[in-house]
């Protein structure tokens, strides 16, 4: 009896063996498949779900889904690597010039939207999808991030078309009269800022393998070399009310040189009007005297009697005397147009987005 069930026990705890190594070849099998963590093969290699000849793909990872998510298209961005980026403040003022419908206003394709401006800076792909998501149950999410090689040349080829059609538009539908003029100046401006979007368009479709839409694509600079050509053509008259010595002429006349364009000439459409003003200033308890000084300089377009830019400050110097005092706050007026004139014009001109008339 007792030997009987000994067998028993014994037959019992084979097939008990024999169930555990089943369950352990099955979870062997099964991690060999997904990874020795369990997680699903596209996480180490994106390819091994998506078509390598089809998509290009990239797997991210975060704290949250929205965090892999984002994560997974940055790192899609980056396998173009830096020749589909765009300088930021020029990404910047595409995306505003797109979203104002300044953009639109020189395009005859309604292909001008938002899609143009999320590209701009190439810090994310027009086409590109999220795919595939996993939580491995503890504190990571992954996500693959996928974009389709036809979608994306469909949807670039066609981007480079509108925005060559806008380029074409701004500088060769021009009135030779408006070119040698701030209109002018503007158009090459802005399609410089187009081109480099485009450039980077035809970098990307250069790099699925459509090198053929990048061919005769012009960069930026080439546009931007022209604009300061006809800035070289633009003179612009200085009048000073209540100088001395020159300075304030003098100042601004060197800020309009170091932007390119020509100071001086009679009957210039473009004119800086600039009025100074000073006055002695008496202050309690002080044996010094004081001068308060104020500047109003207007950029004007005398054709429109328009005024395109205004700048003004003021200030106070003291001396011993009161002539003294004069001159000092002549030398600070001076010395803030010299620092920052120059800058605000740049930025001011860097800003003009042309009309379409």
């Amino acid at each position: 009896m007792y030997t009987i069930k000994t067998k028993v026990i014994s037959c019992r705890l084979r097939v008990f063996c024999l169930l555990l190594a089943l369950s352990a070849c099955t979870t062997i099998n099964a991690q060999s498949k997904s990874g020795s963590s369990g997680a699903p093969d596209w996480i180490r290699d994106p390819y091994k779900k998506y078509d390598e000849r089809s998509n290009v793909a990239a797997v991210g990872v975060g704290n949250s889904r929205q965090a892999a998510e984002k994560d997974a298209l940055g790192k899609l961005v980056a396998i173009f690597g830096q020749s589909i980026q765009v300088d930021e403040k020029i990404s910047t003022s595409y995306r505003e010039a797109v979203q104002s419908g300044a953009a639109a206003s020189w395009s005859e394709n309604t292909a001008i939207d938002n899609s143009i401006a999320t590209s701009a800076g190439m810090d994310s792909l027009v086409g590109a999808e999220i795919g595939e998501t996993w939580f491995d149950g503890k504190t990571n999410y992954y996500a693959a991030a996928v974009l389709n090689k036809t979608k994306a040349l469909q949807t670039y080829s066609n981007l480079i078309k509108v925005n060559q059609a806008m380029i074409d538009s701004l500088v060769n539908n021009m009135p030779a009269a408006d070119k040698s003029s701030l209109d002018g100046f503007a158009r090459y401006q802005f399609a410089a800022l187009i081109a480099d979007i485009t450039f980077s368009y035809g970098n990307l479709l250069s790099s699925i393998g459509a090198p053929s839409f990048a061919q005769g694509l012009k960069k930026g600079d080439d546009y931007r070399i022209e604009a300061q050509n006809i800035a070289k053509t633009i003179p612009v008259g200085i009048t000073v009310k209540n100088d001395k010595a020159g300075r304030i002429q003098g100042a601004f006349a060197k800020a309009f040189a170091g932007s390119g364009f020509r100071s001086g000439g009679t009957n210039s459409r473009y004119v800086l009007t600039v009025d100074i003003t000073t006055s002695p200033v008496e202050l309690a308890n002080q044996k010094n005297k004081f001068t308060r000084i104020e500047v109003t300089a207007d950029l004007t377009d005398t054709s429109l009697n328009t005024v395109l830019f205004p700048f003004n400050f003021n200030s106070r110097e003291g001396h011993t005397s009161q002539s003294e005092a004069d001159n000092r706050a002549y030398a600070a007026a001076e010395r803030k147009i010299n620092e920052e004139y120059a800058d605000l014009l740049n930025e001011y001109l860097s800003q003009l987005v042309p009309k379409k008339k």
